[in-house]
């Protein structure tokens, strides 16, 4: 009997698919949907990193760029509402805006036409076609689609959303508040409205039910607002630390520079808050109109205050704001460390074969370590650039330093007292490598 009165109840909930469910803004309508009782689908591209956010539900693996609107079709034609909180910042190698942002929302479109599932779509505030970056521009093309289709849909379209979770722009302004020292001034007077995470995901709750009615676009924002550099200051003293002393102006071309950075490492597959679209949207300002929610009955939302005042600052987050400062330069260095010793070991390679011929090993065995030793830094040199081999590289750096330790003791236990100290300068490498494979998460 228990059996038979659970799969009734399961039969009688209201069906919920959410797209890109393991994410920042869909995985807290993914909890709100449940709370409302919702049995909720998660789709997403990464089984992996789903499974990590909700072990215990339905999950969809799908790449939005390629599904078909059949597949969709098939998916999502029993549901009740579909989330669309999938989305990417910029192009990059593992990011194509205008498949996910015009294309899928197309197929998906076309999937839901003549039936009776509400598609409530997360947006942006600021989208339009003649916007400063691709982001809002295809975001603002795949939203047009939405509103000639001959579906029952809501867009909503939140300002700068922050949230418990460290991530893209949350990050970031955890970082910027704990830098040492001094505070950088950006951005000019741009202004910057926030709405908290788990408003956004309430009022996806509130338009999935009806209560609103339907086809209507709505803003989703606090009514104040403040530039960047006093939304950092707030985050600062929320984070528990004092004010700067001394406060740097950052010039335009210094972003420039760093933008681009960002940009190429995007081909590397890093998705970098400093990326070109980030910083220029935060330059013309994240703002929008509250009044249009209001008028709907929305849910009330929170203001910055009300915001931090929810979020715990804790240890952890203290931690976390340094360690993001860190962890770009432990890359970098050991991308460096890594590929100065593979090259050394190029440039230096009858010296490096003299010191192990010296201890008694063939010329061929000697040949093969130097040229080996030579190839592996310089692999992993390279791999620990990417993202995708991030981690592999590091682990890869941990247990070849590992053997060049045992081998060097074994073979040149001398070295460990070179007054250069080509051993025991192995050891912080080792721990830098262990830091970042411990560190380096995405969601």
């Amino acid at each position: 009997m228990a059996a038979l009165k659970a799969a009734t109840e399961a039969e009688t909930m209201k069906q919920a698919a959410v797209l890109g469910a393991y994410g920042f803004i869909g995985a807290a309508c993914v909890r709100a949907l449940r709370e409302a009782g919702y049995r909720v689908t998660c789709i997403g591209r990464s089984l992996e990193c789903g499974r990590k956010a909700f072990p215990d539900l339905d999950w969809v693996q799908r790449d939005f760029a390629d599904t078909l609107a059949g597949d969709w079709k098939s998916l999502l034609g029993g549901m009740d509402v579909v989330v669309n909180a999938s989305g990417a910042l910029q192009d990059g190698a593992r990011d194509n805006l205008a498949a996910i942002h015009e294309t899928a929302v197309k197929r998906i479109c076309e999937a839901l036409e003549g039936t009776q599932v509400r598609f409530v779509q997360i947006s942006a505030a600021g989208v339009s076609e003649d916007a400063p970056t691709n982001f809002f521009r295809t975001k603002a093309r795949g939203d047009a689609t939405i509103m000639a289709s001959r579906t029952d849909w809501i867009i909503l379209r939140p300002v700068l959303v922050l949230g418990a979770d460290a991530y893209g722009g949350t990050a970031l302004l955890r970082a910027g508040a704990a830098m040492p020292f001094a505070g950088l001034e950006l951005f000019g007077n741009a202004r910057i409205q926030t709405v908290h995470v788990d408003d956004v995901a309430r009022a996806v709750v509130q338009a999935a039910s009806g209560d609103l009615g339907t086809r209507f676009v709505a803003d989703l924002t606090e009514d104040g607002s403040r530039s960047f550099s006093e939304l950092v200051c707030r985050f600062r003293s929320w984070l528990g630390y004092p004010d700067w002393r001394a406060r740097i102006a950052v010039p335009e071309f210094a972003i420039s520079i760093l933008r681009k950075g960002a940009d190429a490492l995007g081909w590397l597959g890093w998705r970098s808050p400093l990326r070109t679209n980030a910083l220029k949207s935060l330059d013309s300002g994240i703002t929008g109109d509250p009044e249009g929610w209001r008028q709907r009955g929305g849910i009330p939302l929170k203001s910055l205050e009300q915001t931090l005042a929810v979020l715990p600052a804790t240890a952890q987050e203290r931690a976390f704001a340094r360690l993001y400062l860190l962890l770009p330069l432990a890359i970098g260095c050991l991308s460096l460390f890594w590929t100065l010793s593979g090259l050394i070991g190029v440039f230096s390679y009858r010296d490096a074969m003299a010191v192990l011929t010296g201890t008694g090993i063939s010329q061929p065995m000697a040949a093969a370590a130097v040229f080996g030793g030579a190839v592996a830094d310089l692999t992993l040199g390279i791999a620990v650039l990417f993202r995708r081999w991030c981690r592999r590289a590091s682990i890869g750096m941990i247990l070849v330093a590992l053997a060049y330790l045992t081998g060097g003791t074994l073979l040149t236990p001398h070295l460990w007292a070179d007054p250069l100290g080509p051993l025991v300068k192995v050891l912080p490498s080792l721990v830098l490598a262990a830091l970042v494979v411990l560190v380096l998460e995405e969601r």
